[in-house]
């Protein structure tokens, strides 16, 4: 019997350690402007620059790897969703500064997905914002009168680091728009003459990682704080399984 309490409260010491675990390494906000919401990372910040919200890490070194930047404007004759998908079918050419004749990889084709009951268009590209940066669309219409687009873009070797992040701001993207939104000032809404995400490259930071210094980086201080995670998580693991191993020779 005494064998069977150990067990039942070593069971919930390792759901309570878990869940400790978990919650560190998840914390998020959410943020919203006049026409979306959806979750970033609690030491993330976003910034209205022109008519582009882009939110990136507070750090100065992380601000440099991942970026998300939105926008919005009136919807036109070319904001259809099938206007978007065969463009993000096609590669693009780099429009950042000191790229020149550089196009992008199509990494997965576009394709329309369910975002908490509003449709989206999802394509993932390399290098069609930045060199060496995969940037993930996804672009969306409401009411026939907003057309939104939402990039997440991070450094090659740091897109694993930032996939969590970025999952998460995806899977919480809500559609806040109202009728009205057109009408009041300063909405940051585009004229409907504009193409939508025009000038989403030149909304990345200006003195980006060259490869060579960010892949220092994933070596060094970069890709610490998930390496310490994810020893402290295996710590755990290993922990429980030698209690199991412990309890089970007791029992004998």
């Amino acid at each position: 019997m005494k064998i069977e309490n150990r067990k039942l409260c070593f069971k919930k010491t390792f759901i309570a350690l878990f869940l400790v675990f978990a919650s560190s390494t998840s914390m998020a906000k959410v943020w919203r402007n006049s026409y979306l919401s959806f979750e970033v990372p609690d030491a993330w910040k976003c910034v209205l620059e022109n008519t582009e919200w882009i939110c990136r890490a507070s750090t100065d070194k992380e601000s440099k790897e991942a970026i998300i930047v939105l926008t919005a404007k009136e919807v036109g004759p070319m904001d259809t969703y099938d206007a978007y998908t065969g463009h993000l079918s096609l590669p693009q050419a780099t429009s950042y500064k000191g790229a020149t004749g550089v196009t992008s990889k199509v990494v997965y084709p576009p394709k329309k997905v369910q975002i908490n009951e509003q449709p989206w268009i999802d394509g993932l590209h390399m290098a069609s914002e930045v060199p060496n940066y995969y940037t993930r669309y996804l672009a969306t219409i409401k009411d026939n009168r907003i057309a939104i687009l939402f990039t997440c873009s991070a450094y090659k070797d740091y897109y694993s680091k930032y996939s969590q992040d970025f999952f998460k701001a995806v899977q919480s993207l809500r559609v806040i728009a109202t009728k009205d939104l057109l009408n009041q000032q300063n909405s940051g809404v585009r004229p409907s003459t504009e193409q939508l995400g025009s000038a989403i490259g030149q909304a990345m930071p200006g003195d980006l990682l060259a490869g060579e210094n960010a892949e220092q980086g994933n070596n060094g201080s970069g890709g610490s704080g998930n390496t310490k995670n994810l020893f402290l998580l295996l710590a755990i693991v290993l922990a429980a399984l030698g209690a199991y191993i412990f309890l089970k020779s007791r029992k004998k």
